[in-house]
């Protein structure tokens, strides 16, 4: 395989931007050598419909701009829908346990959450920032459009929040049970 195929593999499997640096280090070659690949990827999806996006040292997959039309009307589909139980169940665990990044999502729901979080990004209920513990991921929180929503002015205004908070991470802390 390539080095441009496993770059293109990484961020899409990621979602998210990455750093050159960070391409590097996974890659276990020069950032010369990345910033080398990344020109050629961007020749190689030249004609299709995903791009290199490039934003001071890092860089992520996004959609051409020549399929803009195609995917605001995708968006105002996906935003028209009510919310899946998986969109739910992800929404709960940041509302009562966030910010939490994207890994701890996974673990927590044991599947891969990146489509979900995009999902509750793009509908403006939950926004991602930098973790200030670890600049290489992003945390997720509830946004104030989700507050106003919802009624309340924080959280801890949600039902039984202390009780169900209290539940999450208890069920969070549990070691499996011996099933014998």
């Amino acid at each position: 395989m390539t080095l441009e195929a496993k770059i293109e593999a990484i961020l899409f499997y990621k979602t998210e931007a990455v750093t050159i640096s960070q391409l590097a280090k996974w890659l276990t070659v020069s950032v010369e050598k990345i910033a080398t690949s990344l020109d050629q990827l961007v020749n190689d999806l030249a004609n299709r419909g995903i791009r290199l996006v490039r934003h001071g040292e890092e860089v992520m997959l996004g959609t051409a701009n020549e399929a803009g039309s195609l995917i605001e009307e995708i968006t105002k589909e996906e935003l028209s829908r009510d919310l899946g139980k998986a969109a739910l169940e992800t929404l709960t665990l940041i509302i009562y346990q966030g910010p939490l990044s994207r890994s701890e999502i996974d673990y927590v729901r044991g599947v891969n959450s990146s489509f979900i979080l995009r999902h509750l990004l793009i509908r403006g209920l939950i926004e991602r920032e930098l973790d200030k513990k670890d600049a290489r991921r992003f945390i997720y929180r509830p946004t104030f459009e989700l507050l106003r929503y919802l009624g309340i002015e924080k959280v801890q205004d949600l039902p039984e929040y202390e009780v169900i908070k209290k539940q999450v991470a208890s069920f969070n802390n549990q070691e499996p049970e011996n099933e014998n």
